[in-house]
């Protein structure tokens, strides 16, 4: 998403290794356990639950849950977190606007937006896929040739090097790890741990799983994960180092007017040629529209599929669930843009608010469901997940102990597992116990 172009290049020039490349290391470790322990089995298992085209709508299968409580649940956190991560992306499109065209940012959230949801409105799954594939290019090739163009603008590596802080690269830096200097060793290993949980929500992210069970065949998984590893990793370098090389042109990034997520545009426009410049900053724009429309897409899907077919109309045509699709697309998109009207807002802080919630509230129950055969229907984790990453960031504010500062898919993962073992293990007791079994064959014969 414009994470990955404005984000993270902005967490590595201010903070260097420590800030960035744990974070990295996480995620990367979570896109292959992803691919190697979820795509396979969930592609399989949805088609074998009524080919579910959803994920509230497989969990709901998957347990045979004829309460609709998972249903319900699933639905409603993939609108509240979509909502926020759509925001994200609203906000990258407007720090792009505004920084190389110098349009007001309120007005450049409404370009972007309009530019994300007409073709997200008229084409459709399928054009959301093609249309990945190009962004997906541009900015892996982005990510690699900027980085070079700096280098050869400072004057070599060796130029460049000097001119970045030692302590920006030392990954164990303690000051720019927590930010503060009297930092203990209890924080700063809270937030490595922090940084490389980032890797535990790609379990839990539903545009990302919504491909996963869209796979044509899964004797294709394995040649998609190499190419998945070989995109993330590069891509991953290349957003570290794009921020960390900024140092060399810009060493006082305020004086700019920006902020250190601006740090990617800064140095398009300081550095690249002009043939290039477009396409490099284009790279943005894709970024932001390969997250968006994915996200409105399923969150257009949940409402269409799991609400309004699911529980209002089940013999609803498919000219009413599209047009329940385009109305879903253009609300999420509007309240989006709502979010996103503040010009401080965060990318970082957005994205990473949206990824611990769907980490911790999908990514136990989904991984559970795959390979613990004695999990009974229960939304004790989804729901437990969700809350506590809804309700760990106001611990955080009104607390000064440490363990609150860890992120909150830490806790909430945790929890969430937590709660299904444990009501797991009162439902089997209930089935098992002789007096239950005896008060459920006499409510039957009644």
């Amino acid at each position: 998403s414009g994470w990955l172009l404005l984000g993270l290049p902005g967490a590595a020039y201010a903070t260097g290794l420590s800030g960035s490349v744990w974070m990295a290391a996480g995620l990367a470790l979570g896109t292959y356990l992803n691919w190697k322990l979820v795509a396979q089995r969930l592609r399989i298992s949805t088609q074998e639950y009524s080919n579910a085209i959803t994920i509230p709508s497989y969990l709901e299968n998957r347990f045979n849950d004829h309460s609709r409580l998972l249903r319900k649940a699933s639905s409603l956190f993939i609108l509240l977190f979509f909502l926020v991560y759509t925001a994200s992306g609203f906000v990258s499109g407007g720090k792009l606007f505004q920084t190389v065209f110098g349009v007001p940012y309120k007005v450049s959230i409404f370009i972007c937006a309009i530019v994300v949801v007409g073709y997200t409105f008229l084409g459709g799954f399928m054009a959301v896929c093609w249309t990945d594939i190009i962004q997906g290019l541009l900015m892996f090739f982005t990510l690699l040739i900027l980085p070079v163009v700096v280098l050869v603008k400072a004057g070599g590596i060796n130029e460049v090097v000097s001119a970045i802080d030692p302590a920006l690269l030392n990954p164990f830096n303690a000051a720019s790890i927590t930010g503060s200097a009297s930092s203990s060793t209890v924080l700063v290993v809270i937030s490595i741990v922090s940084s490389l949980a980032w890797g535990l929500g790609y379990f839990g992210q539903p545009h990302i799983l919504a491909r996963f069970m869209a796979i044509k065949d899964p004797d294709l998984i394995k040649k998609s994960r190499i190419i998945a590893m070989f995109w993330v990793v590069l891509s991953l370098i290349g957003a570290t180092a794009v921020g960390l090389v900024g140092h060399s042109v810009i060493s006082d990034i305020s004086a700019y007017g920006g902020d250190s997520e601006t740090i990617f545009m800064l140095l398009v426009n300081k550095c690249a040629p002009l043939i290039l410049t477009g396409i490099l900053l284009s790279a943005i724009l894709a970024a932001i529209m390969s997250t968006a429309d994915s996200q409105l897409l399923v969150a257009a899907s949940t409402v269409s599929e799991d609400f309004y077919k699911g529980m209002i109309k089940p013999k609803a045509s498919d000219r009413e669930l599209i047009l329940v699709s385009r109305l879903t697309v253009l609300a999420v998109a509007i309240i989006a843009l709502i979010i996103a009207f503040n010009p401080n807002s965060s990318v970082l802080k957005l994205v990473s608010y949206a990824w611990a919630g769907f980490g911790a509230a999908f990514g136990p129950v989904i991984l559970l469901s795959l390979f613990y055969k004695k999990m009974t229907r229960n939304a004790a984790g989804m729901i437990v997940g969700g809350l506590t990453s809804v309700l760990w960031p106001l611990l955080k504010k009104v607390s000064s102990l440490a363990i609150f500062q860890l992120y909150e898919i830490v806790p909430g993962f945790l929890f969430a597992v937590l709660a299904i073992f444990i009501v797991t293990r009162i439902d089997i007791k209930n089935i098992t116990d002789p007096k239950k079994i005896e008060t459920k064959k006499a409510r039957e014969k009644v």
